[in-house]
Formats: C-alpha cells, sequence, structure tokens
C-alpha cells in the first residue's frame, strides 16, 4: 500500500499542507543513429507509388462490376429525443441525496462506517478522525516516494476510523480524497494498490470482485505462522468511487473469511 495527503481548506477538514519533493528528471536522450538515404529510399518511393496506382485501378474495376447500394431512408422514426422544456422553463438542479458531490465536500468522517455496537477503540486511528501527511507516508516502504506519487496525483486529506471486536480482530477503514484533476487520482491508487496485491509477500492471489463496485476487489491473505507467536490473518479491500478512494484493513489471530471482509467494504461503498 502505498500513499501520502494534503488536506482540504474547507472548515469540515485540517488546514492544507504543502510539501516538496525533489525527483531527478531523466536522462538525456541519446540522439538516434542516423540512416544514409538516396537508392534505397527511391526504390521504396516509386514502389509505393505503383502500388497505389495499381491499386486504385484495381478497386475501380470491382467497384463498377457492383449492382448500386440502396440508401437508408432519409426519416428515422425509431430516434428519440428528450421533450423540449416549456417557454422559460429551467431544469432543477440535483437535491442533496442526489448529487454526491455535496456529500464528499462536507466533513469526509461522517462518510466513514461507524464502529459496530460493543467494539472497542484502537491505537490505529487519531481520537479526531483524521490522518496526517507524515503519518500516512510514513505506512510506505518507500515514504517519500509515495509522497510524491500522491502529490502528484492530487491528494486532497484522508479519514480514518479503526475498532477492535472480539479478543484481537481489529478493522480499519481509510477515505482517501483526491482534487479535480486531468487524472483520476482515486481511481489510479486503488488500481495501484491491487496491482501487487499477488505476489508472494502479500495476498498471493488476484482478490474477489466486490459488489457494487466497478474496480473493487477485496483479498484473504494466507495465514502466517511462527514459531512462539500466535496466527496471523489479514484481509484487505480495495475500491473507488468519484473522487474517493476506499482502503479496508482487517486483522486477527483467526481465520477471516471472505464475507468477513466484503460485508465491511461493501457497507463502506453504500455510504459514498
Amino acid at each position: 500500500m502505498e500513499a501520502i495527503q494534503t488536506t482540504d481548506t474547507t472548515t469540515d477538514g485540517p488546514e492544507d499542507s504543502v510539501a516538496a519533493v525533489d525527483s531527478a528528471g531523466p536522462p538525456e536522450a541519446t540522439p538516434p543513429r542516423t540512416r544514409r538515404t538516396g537508392r534505397t529510399v527511391a526504390l521504396i518511393a516509386v514502389a509505393a507509388v505503383l502500388g497505389l496506382v495499381g491499386g486504385t485501378a484495381v478497386g475501380y474495376g470491382v467497384q463498377a462490376q457492383r449492382e448500386p447500394t440502396a440508401l437508408p431512408a432519409l426519416n428515422q422514426p425509431g430516434l428519440a429525443y428528450p421533450k423540449p422544456l416549456p417557454k422559460g422553463g429551467t431544469i432543477e438542479p440535483l437535491s442533496a441525496t442526489e448529487d454526491r458531490a455535496v456529500k464528499t465536500n462536507g466533513d469526509l468522517r461522517k462518510l466513514l462506517l461507524p464502529k459496530p455496537a460493543g467494539a472497542k477503540k484502537t491505537d490505529f486511528t487519531d481520537d479526531d478522525g483524521w490522518v496526517t501527511l507524515p503519518e500516512y507516508a510514513d505506512d510506505f516502504n518507500h515514504p517519500g516516494r509515495a509522497l510524491g506519487y500522491q502529490l502528484e496525483s492530487g491528494i486532497r486529506r484522508i479519514a480514518a476510523t479503526s475498532w477492535k471486536t472480539g479478543q484481537y480482530r481489529v478493522t480499519e477503514i481509510r477515505l482517501v480524497q483526491y482534487r479535480p484533476s486531468d487524472v483520476l487520482g482515486s481511481r489510479d491508487h486503488a488500481e495501484e494498490q491491487m496491482s501487487y496485491m499477488a505476489d508472494d509477500e502479500y495476498a498471493e492471489n488476484e482478490g474477489v470482485a466486490l459488489k457494487g463496485s466497478a474496480n473493487g476487489r477485496f483479498y484473504v491473505f494466507p495465514v502466517k505462522r511462527k514459531a512462539g507467536y500466535l496466527d496471523f490473518y489479514e484481509a484487505r479491500a480495495y475500491l473507488s468511487r468519484g473522487d474517493i478512494a476506499v482502503e479496508v484493513f482487517m486483522f486477527d489471530t483467526k481465520k477471516i473469511s471472505k464475507k468477513d471482509i466484503s460485508s465491511v467494504a461493501e457497507r463502506q461503498l453504500g455510504r459514498l
């Protein structure tokens, strides 16, 4: 998982922070070697001209022997057009419940899935529900690289929640929001995280498509066992909707079923 965060300037989120990332530009391209021209180019040009003329002549000959093709009717009764608005009429704007931007531009924390009844607090997230830029970047194997990638993608802010159920099961959800730009940062981020899930040190599988999501998938990891320690189970889900990427993590010392992780991810998706 790789990501970072800047934050929103609205009163519903933390203040923006700007981070500069130095990156070395690509090495200067080596000029391509040139080839001597002359006789070879002339022969190719002649062959191209002859081929064009010959092909055109054959094409006309074949077409002349065919029956003319009837043109379609000018009227198209099957075409449907929206009814024109009455004189002076206007289109009603979307209501707050229909306009998704109204929800995502408000307090992002309110879109997080609520803690289940009886769930306990964890130390995975701060009390205020926001994840700072340094905290988010530090979760990656290469924080500096993650920082640069996310800044280029236009990251805006991150809201998070977590809870503990049973003796050891911990669930964490993060909503990573991006600013409007010529790239869809939320989709790119989610797909980037899913791209390495099949690796040996992660889920070792391609995951399962998440119901109700265009690109979401969930993953159940193989159990990790080590002498002297309890078994370690893990599951994750990644998806995106609009300008928000969703990350769901689940950890336990007992087996995590596909239904366990998919249910949480689907319910979180339903709130966006």
